[in-house]
């Protein structure tokens, strides 16, 4: 491909918007890391993927693990997949947008699982998905007053990591809850107005007294949005609201970060 103008080069970058996506039932993925992981896991659902020529040159095993499994591999120029992404580093896959059903990814019985509600930025969401991942999570449910998870911003954040853990999308957090529990999951918000300590329910984990969120138990943590945090209501959904500590004169947590606080606690509890 030679032509930056041409037809499929608009077409490829139009999966930026979030219609064009949802009609052509398809995402980007972009760069080098993302991509490896969308060959590596998911080769079924990767429709076509665009090489630049230094791309070819830096990462001859991607381009030759995506053909021997039977991705279509697509040549262009530099100027082409300049056109397509300009932060793709020269390498852009086009993959269906599958998502998988609530019901099943707790059907597999998750020990830990981050929820997201109303987390509206991007970069936010993405590294949720990748610190969940992380810490062994067995899935990541997005309400559906989040961000959309196949934007962009989202698939970036996550570095390869959307592949490697089910994510699933929509719904109320009433719902949500209700389903979590169905599947054997104490739900546990995280907000910095909580009754609960984390530290202190690390130190007690395994041990809890009554009243005392256990750390050991399968666990959905429940994360909310950057400005204004969790409704009254939302909280009132958890059996249990916990907040980070904070030991210095910070105002507060990073959603992204406090959310891999949280996560890795119960991890650690848990192990």
């Amino acid at each position: 491909m030679t032509n930056p103008r041409a037809e499929r080069v608009k077409q490829v970058r139009a999966l930026a918007q979030r219609a064009v996506r949802r009609r052509a039932g398809a995402f980007l993925v972009e760069g080098p890391q993302s991509v490896r992981e969308a060959v590596a896991e998911a080769a079924e659902h990767v429709r076509d993927l665009y090489v630049g020529p230094d791309a070819a040159d830096r990462y001859p095993d991607l381009v030759t693990a995506a053909r021997h499994a039977g991705v279509r591999v697509r040549p262009g120029t530099a100027d082409v997949l300049e056109a397509m992404s300009p932060d793709a580093q020269q390498l852009v896959a086009v993959v269906d947008a599958v998502v998988p059903d609530r019901a099943d990814v707790l059907a597999a019985r998750p020990r830990l699982v981050a929820v997201l509600s109303q987390v509206r930025d991007p970069g936010n969401a993405g590294t949720v998905v990748r610190a969940a991942d992380a810490a062994g999570a067995g899935g990541v449910v997005l309400t559906g007053a989040s961000v959309d998870l196949h934007n962009p911003k989202v698939v970036r954040s996550t570095a390869g990591s959307l592949f490697h853990l089910p994510v699933a999308t929509g719904g109320e957090l009433a719902d949500v809850v209700v389903d979590l529990r169905a599947a054997g999951l104490t739900v546990l918000a995280a907000d910095g107005r909580g009754s609960h300590d984390l530290d202190d329910l690390l130190d007690v984990a395994g041990h809890a007294p009554a009243g005392v969120p256990d750390l050991t138990a399968p666990t959905a943590w429940v994360f909310g949005n950057e400005a204004w945090g969790m409704s009254d209501d939302d909280r009132a959904l958890a059996d249990a609201v916990v907040r980070v500590p904070i030991r210095g004169r910070a105002e507060s947590l990073n959603l992204a970060t406090a959310a891999a606080v949280c996560l890795f606690a119960s991890a650690r509890a848990q192990r």
